[in-house]
């Protein structure tokens, strides 16, 4: 069904709460289909964005067998518009990734139904294999035992009011009227392990279900697909992600070298470097075999001088720096003259020890190895995302 379509045959303002047949338009890649009509602006306290800058560029996999056309159309990028009559609703679910969320009513009010991370296992059943689909008829006691234990959090979004969901809350939405929302998925340094536990988690699931299979030769490889498909991304994909956007904060501490906005990039590369030594650790790019990345084609092309690019624009906003078209020539430049050895370092990184001996390297020509973090005042905003102490904060910013 298209959008046209949709809006012709959906009942606005006629519906009620218990027609079962209202249709809900979710997950419209609205600025992937129109990149030149700029509808809105991301809020500032949301431009720390690694996945849809990312995705800006490149494809999420890098496996040419997990193309096709439905998965590529879901993968292109994880900010969407939402459209639904009074009534509708979004069942149960944490976000994909585990990625941080923030939803923006443009007309409209939802009520949202909230859970804290550490309670998720009371929403499962015995098996950790099912979860509650509604939470207001589908809470079977036999079924999932835990769920009389588990505390809600509620709160009500208006129109002009954008509520943040963290990693990991678990959270069911309804439509209290005709309502128009934006909704983006992201992650960057601060929520990266959430990312990582996913994979790990659906990665051994995934050995699991095609365990019979074990002793063939392409064991490896169907996981890894299946992984990509059933999750969004497989590792290789992610460790391709987190080579790129590592690439791409070292070469901005070759333009900026001091103040808050260079700090920003180191703590980037640690956070970086502390998940690559998690790889390392459970031996996965060795016995898991294959995750073999060649980085020189990245310099054949212009996407990832582009991606510098965006990166160097996106935090010179975050920090208050003014962007100049200047700059953009700045990073064609750092690409022809990149010193030699650092060029080399970067075209070998094959697994997760070459990119934590690259960021070490890096990292120690500046002086900066196990920087601390501490002095991040002026990013003290980003930091808090990860919590406000544990409660959902409703930010009430004002749609541009």
């Amino acid at each position: 069904m298209t959008v046209s379509e949709f809006i012709n045959s959906a009942q606005f303002s006629k519906s009620t709460d218990c027609d079962k047949s209202l249709l809900y338009l979710k997950d419209w890649h609205f600025v992937k289909e129109f990149p030149e009509y700029v509808a809105y602006k991301t809020p500032l306290h949301f431009c720390d964005d690694w996945l849809n800058l990312y995705l800006d560029k490149y494809r999420m996999h890098t496996d040419p067998d997990t193309y096709n056309q439905g998965n590529e159309i879901s993968c292109s990028d994880y900010r969407f518009v939402y459209i639904g009559p009074k009534g509708t609703w979004t069942p149960l679910h944490a976000d994909v990734f585990r990625s941080y969320s923030w939803s923006a009513n443009v007309c409209g009010r939802k009520q949202w139904y909230l859970l804290h991370p550490d309670q998720h296992h009371l929403i499962y059943d015995r098996n950790m294999r099912v979860c509650v689909y509604n939470i207001f008829s589908d809470a079977n006691e036999a079924k999932f035992p835990g769920f009389k234990k588990a505390v809600w959090w509620e709160c009500t979004q208006e129109q002009n009011e954008i509520i943040f969901v963290p990693s990991g809350w678990y959270h069911q939405v309804q439509n209290l009227e005709d309502t128009i929302s934006i909704n983006h998925n992201w992650f960057n340094a601060y929520n990266l392990p959430w990312v990582w536990d996913l994979l790990l988690r659906d990665y051994h699931e995934a050995q699991e279900y095609i365990e019979d299979l074990k002793g063939c030769d392409e064991f490896e490889e169907l996981c890894q697909r299946n992984l990509a498909a059933n999750t969004g991304m497989n590792i290789i994909d992610f460790f391709v992600f987190m080579v790129r956007l590592a690439f791409s904060n070292m070469v901005q501490l070759y333009n900026v070298t001091t103040g808050a906005m260079a700090r920003h990039f180191v703590f980037n590369l640690e956070c970086i470097r502390s998940i690559a030594l998690k790889m390392k650790s459970i031996d996965m790019d060795v016995k898991n075999g294959n995750l073999i990345v060649d980085r020189r084609k990245d310099f054949e092309d212009h996407l990832l001088e582009e991606l510098c690019a965006s990166l160097g624009k996106t935090y010179g906003s975050i920090h208050g720096h003014s962007h100049s078209q200047a700059e953009d020539h700045t990073y064609k430049f750092l690409f022809k003259n990149l010193d030699s050895e650092f060029h080399i370092l970067c075209c070998r990184v094959c697994d997760s020890e070459d990119l934590v001996a690259l960021i070490n390297d890096k990292l120690i020509k500046l002086d900066l190895l196990d920087c601390t973090t501490s002095c991040f005042s002026s990013i003290t905003l980003e930091i808090r995302l990860m919590g406000f102490n544990n409660i959902i904060s409703i930010l009430n910013l004002i749609l541009e």
